[in-house]
């Protein structure tokens, strides 16, 4: 059994709709119909005919992305996968063992994840491109050690493919003047 609908609650309903339409419409066009916006649109359309200070925006974005994901792989290796392991932590019998094998392999697909995602950024710079072109297969290297640190199968040698892949990543943007610098990420992050 339906019951009709208060007369006000579709009034209301109406009303909220052609406010919502008319606002949307006036933050629209300029008024110029012959195409006001039809630089920007060509623009947009035509990524071949960019402006020389797109391409520089462009190539600074490429750089501050590629710093901001190394730096995050970085932070995510050193605190979650080198410093426990140089602590002992990962030993049989360690106290804290399981959860920082557990933290250790999220932290490896991280890493590995971001600096994916950085070697990707880096394509977006010429320099940083062929500073870091080298290094693809290094990254390549680290995919399935997440999956062992979390067994606790892995070893000193690869802690150290950790460490000396963020090593030459962190070498290759200072060389291409984009400095990199640990940022440890939290651990929602390292789920997430």
């Amino acid at each position: 059994m339906s019951r009709p609908v208060p007369l006000r609650r579709t009034l209301t309903a109406v009303l909220l709709s052609c406010a919502l339409l008319t606002g949307a419409t006036a933050c629209g066009d300029s008024g110029d119909s012959a195409g006001g916006n039809a630089a920007s649109a060509s623009a947009a359309a035509d990524p071949s005919g960019a402006s020389p200070s797109a391409s520089a925006e462009k190539q600074r974005l490429a750089k501050t992305r590629f710093v901001a994901n190394a730096g995050l792989a970085a932070g995510a290796t050193y605190q979650w996968i080198v410093k426990p392991y140089r602590a002992g932590t990962f030993k049989k019998g360690a106290e804290g063992r399981r959860l920082a094998l557990v933290k250790a392999g999220l932290a490896g697909g991280f890493a590995y994840n971001r600096l994916r995602a950085a070697a990707e950024n880096a394509k977006g710079d010429p320099l940083l491109s062929k500073a870091v072109a080298p290094l693809t297969a290094g990254i390549e290297s680290l995919k399935g050690l997440g999956t062992k640190l979390r067994k606790g199968e892995a070893g000193e040698g690869d802690v150290g493919a950790f460490e000396s892949v963020i090593d030459s990543i962190k070498n290759a943007g200072k060389d291409a003047g984009a400095e990199v610098k640990d940022k440890v990420p939290s651990t929602s992050q390292l789920t997430g």
